[in-house]
Formats: structure tokens, C-alpha cells, sequence
């Protein structure tokens, strides 16, 4: 059983699978509606994420990811989806270019808070106390007026570091305040990075789950 992120590589990873691995005995999942159309459109079957309890494979992209193999997955807005099934899998893989990779996170991502509505106000001013030279974005869409909706009804608010704090703490805290479902960071959950680049392929591995 795969399950599949989103993106333009998971896009053209669909598009090998198709072609080379068609007759093979897969199943796929995907946090993706846009993924789950294009596993659909080609003639792959997908099942719901809530129809298993875990997952041989998760391969996703990510928007960096630093030599601990900690991620930020803020893009797509899915992120929660996204962790859901991260945490299923028994290996969880990272596939991107090579631009990806940071030795540490820097200032050109935010960790991203899926918040439920009733809870935003307070959630914010929570944050901006406990990080106050962080700056704090309801996450607006591109192309209608208003905030970004998830899927699941939420707003999406980014929260952005010059400084990145010790990120297992910084994970545990954001997590821990009333009306906060998920946030981006992927920390401490993915098996292997796959980076490509011109001179070649990268692979970043830690053990897999026992």
C-alpha cells in the first residue's frame, strides 16, 4: 500500500507508475485531491485514508528539509492530511530537488498552524507572546478575497522565524494550545530524503521503524 503527497514531482512519479507500474498489486492513498484525480484518471485504484490504519509507504515533497531529515510541508495547506499519513507509514519518504536541503531551517519558510476559526484570535495572540520576534500571517488565497479555507473548514496561519527555536519544543508547544489540530513541521518523522541535483542523486537515510 502507497500513499502519495502532492506536487509537480509526485505528479510525474503518478505518470512512472502508470507507465511502468500498472500490473503491479498496489493500492494508494493520498492527502491530495489533486493527486487522488490524477491516481484516478489513471486507471489506479485509491482507497479513503480512513480506511486503514497504516500504510507501507508515504512519499511526499516538502518545502525544505534539513539534515536531520526535519521538514517543513506548509505549500499545499494539506498538511495535516499530509502528517496523517507520514505517521502511518512504516517508511516515510522525502523526494525534491536539491534546494530543498538546508543545514538548518531558515527564514524563508513558516511553520504553519491549521487552526480551527473560533480558536484564531486567541491562538495568535498565545503565540505572539510566547514568540515574540516571531511574525504572525493569516494565510490569505491568491485568487478569491478572504482567508485560505482547508479542507477541514480551518484557517491556515503562518508563523515566521529569523531564529528557528529547538524545533521539538517549538512542535510540542504550538501543538499544545487549545484550538491548534496540526502545524507543518515535520519533525523527526521522515526515514529518507531523496534530492536530486546536477551532479547527481542524494539520498539522506535514518533507520526505519521496528
Amino acid at each position: 500500500m502507497v500513499g502519495l503527497g502532492a506536487g509537480s514531482t509526485i505528479s510525474h512519479l503518478v505518470d512512472i507508475i502508470k507507465e511502468q507500474g500498472r500490473d503491479l498489486p498496489m493500492l494508494f492513498l493520498t492527502s491530495s485531491y489533486q493527486t487522488f484525480e490524477l491516481l484516478r484518471k489513471s486507471d489506479l485504484i485509491v482507497i479513503p485514508i480512513n480506511a486503514v490504519s497504516s500504510t507501507d509507504i508515504y512519499i511526499d515533497g516538502c518545502d525544505q528539509v534539513d539534515k536531520d531529515l526535519n521538514a517543513l510541508k506548509s505549500g499545499g495547506g494539506i498538511h495535516t492530511r499530509e502528517k496523517i499519513l507520514a505517521k502511518m507509514a512504516r517508511e516515510f519518504i522525502l523526494i525534491g530537488d536539491e534546494n530543498k536541503w538546508v543545514e538548518r531551517f531558515d527564514g524563508k519558510y513558516p511553520v504553519v498552524l491549521d487552526v480551527i476559526p473560533e480558536a484564531f484570535k486567541s491562538v495568535s495572540e498565545r503565540v505572539r507572546k510566547l514568540y515574540p520576534q516571531s511574525r504572525l500571517e493569516l494565510r490569505f488565497g491568491k485568487e478569491k478575497e478572504g482567508p485560505v479555507i482547508t479542507e477541514n473548514g480551518n484557517y491556515l496561519l503562518e508563523v515566521w522565524f529569523h531564529e528557528w527555536p529547538i524545533l521539538s519544543e517549538l512542535q510540542a508547544t504550538l501543538k499544545s494550545l487549545t484550538g491548534v489540530i496540526e502545524t507543518s513541521l515535520f519533525d523527526n518523522l521522515a526515514h529518507r530524503a531523496i534530492l536530486a541535483g546536477n551532479s547527481g542523486t542524494r539520498v539522506i537515510e535514518r533507520p526505519l521503524k521496528k
